[in-house]
């Protein structure tokens, strides 16, 4: 684990902004009312998290209990209660059977498979490594349209049952939003432009694996979806994200059209959402699905490897671009199986599928990538398919 810098990340939540801005455009008065009270205690988060941050010395930080060094699962569900005043009340700890609550379930549950994959295949114990409690609170307000980790827990809104189900439904989300724990303590990556892309992907990626080994799935066997489940019915879409394709998860006259790009060549260039940090994590989504059902089997095994060690490779900048990432993958793949063994053949063919080259020469991209350049104004440039 790195030493930490005085850096914290922003609120890291599932529902991306700009799905939220065409619910604000394109929605009913109440669709519109929803999402704006959710963006809203969105922000109200995202301030209390940056002046916790400042306020705690930098020595102090990051720094666990003696608690948290045990190698185990150690579990804490809370109920809300459709209220705001966390912690809310304690309904479910770890070795407790199955409630009556499907939320209470689906969190404890989620919380278990995120963790047993990173202790059972990557060695990792919880999310800093060194024994964490993982803890959830859920039912948190009224129709809140969100879920996210704030450094310290997962918070699940119900939905409105309008457009969003309950943000337990999907066991991938669970494993995407604790995955920027880890990144946070083994990167870290500047949540912003490509890095920020990096870190939402490594979430996608680590996510995606959770729901692949709790239903068993090789890769060719696998939806590569993110958050399938999540819309209701009257929704025109599958899921928020798809790595195998990405731009296709939906396409809804209220949500708008999934804004995904799979190659570098439609690169989204904007100051929204980060820098674009939800739109273009498709593209490093894309190399991994791509690595995944070349290498075959598991994906958890050789191509999730691969990841685990090039986010935890010394070499990382906090700023790094998807250039700089996808090498220290082909490096990953070399030193874990042999050099120009299937795999990192198959890591160096997946990048440059979605249009990054990763030379023998070069020792890394410039932190914003292969001929990627910052954008000029705040204006979004839909991708091309």
């Amino acid at each position: 684990m790195r030493p930490h810098s005085r850096h914290r990340h922003s609120l890291h939540c599932i529902l991306p902004p700009y799905l939220s801005r065409e619910i604000a455009r394109n929605g009913t008065r109440e669709q519109r009312e929803r999402i704006l009270r959710t963006l809203s205690i969105d922000t109200t988060f995202r301030s209390m998290r940056v002046a916790r941050g400042a306020m705690i010395p930098l020595g102090q930080r990051l720094i666990p209990s003696p608690m948290m060094v045990e190698s185990q699962l150690q579990r804490t569900i809370y109920d809300m209660k459709n209220t705001e005043a966390l912690p809310g009340t304690v309904v479910r700890t770890e070795g407790q059977g199955d409630t009556s609550d499907v939320c209470v379930n689906e969190a404890y549950n989620g919380l278990g498979a995120t963790y047993d994959l990173f202790w059972e295949v990557f060695a990792r114990n919880s999310i800093d490594g060194m024994g964490m409690p993982l803890h959830a609170h859920v039912h948190y307000g009224e129709n809140y349209n969100n879920a996210f980790w704030d450094g310290e827990r997962m918070v699940f809104g119900d939905g409105d049952g309008d457009l969003f189900n309950r943000f337990t439904i999907a066991v991938d989300i669970i494993g995407h939003e604790l995955t920027h724990g880890v990144t946070e303590h083994d990167g870290p990556l500047t949540y912003f432009s490509q890095s920020g892309a990096l870190n939402e992907s490594i979430s996608d990626v680590f996510g995606s694996l959770v729901k692949q080994r709790v239903l068993n799935q090789k890769a060719d066997q696998a939806d590569w979806l993110i958050g399938e489940g999540l819309f209701t019915d009257n929704v025109e879409g599958v899921a928020l994200r798809s790595m195998k394709d990405p731009g296709t998860a939906y396409d809804d006259d209220v949500l708008g059209k999934d804004p995904q790009p799979g190659h570098m060549r439609s690169f989204v260039k904007t100051w929204e959402d980060n820098g674009g940090v939800h739109i273009n994590s498709g593209i490093p989504n894309r190399a991994f699905y791509l690595v995944a059902t070349q290498l075959g089997g598991y994906a958890w095994e050789r191509a999730g490897h691969i990841w685990y060690e090039a986010l935890r490779d010394p070499r990382l900048r906090s700023n790094a671009g998807f250039g700089s990432f996808a090498r220290l993958t082909v490096m990953a793949a070399g030193r874990l199986y042999g050099s120009d063994k299937d795999e990192e053949k198959a890591v160096r063919d997946a990048w440059n599928q979605v249009g990054i080259r990763v030379s023998r020469e070069r020792a890394g991209e410039p932190a914003w990538g292969p001929g990627v350049q910052l954008p000029q104004q705040a204006q979004q440039q839909p991708p091309t398919h």
